[in-house]
């Protein structure tokens, strides 16, 4: 049995580029969000079908304000929204201290921000984990059009003119985008047992093996050989998973990107773009492609914003 993990997890972009849940039938929607979740396949198997979820939200000890207009001077933008009226997501604001989350809006679209001081956010842990918490929610209930990491402007009237430059290509995504999330795969394998795999189904790979463990004469040209028929059947067999993997998602999927593979490990990383609607079908055949393939491990994550759909090239300057 494959092993699968799902988790939140994400990355920012450079713009307003937007970067991955099984459906559950009872819970509000922020309760899923917060729900580690593992979907386990039969006992004995060797490994498991699960989803990780983001970590909640830090509690607060006493009470801790917003940081004031006196002491936070810059406007720390996570999103864009459609919306016509004023919105509070409570105190989930990036800082030591989280402000509160509320919305800047421009002719029915918003911008989703938070008071921060004016200076380059590091990307610690708790940084990025507030900023995906904060789209995270948002997307509960709105269509989200996500902001990168670190993306400060001076005032709500910089804001606005952000809202007002980039209007229709906004518009025009949240139209496209409504309703979809965007899903993770990433998939590994353990490059030693396929090689073991491979030896034992190929005879020339096998007799080339053997000549050079007996290590009769020159083994150089054997090992040479060997090397490249091990290679080309890794490719093979990674492109054939690879192919039947992006095969068995695509009904349950409106839109997928291949992405460059991290490590030796990984042969698949993939993003997929799925309809509200299909949400559970999506989880559900996820688990069935990684029941049938016991030698690979998916590291499913979700659900995200469109990261990997959208790409809206600013025309305004952020502020430094």
């Amino acid at each position: 049995m494959a092993k699968t993990q799902r988790k939140g997890n994400g990355r920012a972009a450079k713009s307003a580029t937007p970067p991955p849940r099984t459906a559950e039938k009872d819970g509000s929607a922020s309760e899923r969000a917060r729900t580690r979740k593992s979907l386990s396949t039969t006992p004995g198997a060797r490994g498991k079908l699960g989803r990780v979820r983001m970590p909640p939200a830090r509690k607060l000890s006493g009470i801790q304000p917003a940081a004031s207009e006196e002491d936070s001077s810059g406007k720390y933008v996570y999103c864009v929204i459609e919306s016509e009226r004023p919105l509070s997501f409570g105190l989930l604001g990036i800082g030591p201290q989280p402000g509160e989350v509320h919305t800047v809006h421009y002719r029915g679209i918003a911008a989703i921000v938070s008071n921060t001081p004016m200076v380059v956010q590091d990307p610690t842990k708790d940084n990025v984990l507030a900023h995906q918490r904060v789209n995270e929610t948002v997307m509960q209930q709105h269509t989200v059009i996500p902001m990168s990491f670190g993306t400060v402007f001076k005032t709500d009237d910089d804001i606005i003119e952000l809202l007002r430059s980039a209007y229709d290509a906004f518009k025009d995504v949240l139209s496209k985008m409504q309703d979809k999330f965007e899903f993770g795969l990433k998939v590994l394998w353990d490059r030693d047992l396929l090689i073991r795999e491979i030896e034992e189904e190929d005879e020339d790979i096998r007799r080339l093996k053997g000549e050079i463990s007996s290590q009769k004469g020159s083994t150089y040209f054997a090992r040479m050989q060997y090397g490249r028929l091990i290679d080309a059947a890794l490719q093979g067999r990674s492109e054939r998973y690879v192919a039947e993997i992006f095969e068995g998602l695509r009904d349950v999927s409106v839109a997928s990107r291949s992405n460059k593979p991290i490590g030796d490990r990984m042969i698949m990383n993939a993003a997929f773009l799925v309809g509200r609607d299909l949400e559970g079908s999506f989880d559900i055949r996820v688990k069935d492609i990684g029941q049938r393939y016991d030698k690979l491990t998916f590291k499913y994550t979700g659900p995200w914003p469109p990261y990997n759909f959208v790409n809206i090239r600013l025309k305004l300057e952020r502020a430094h």
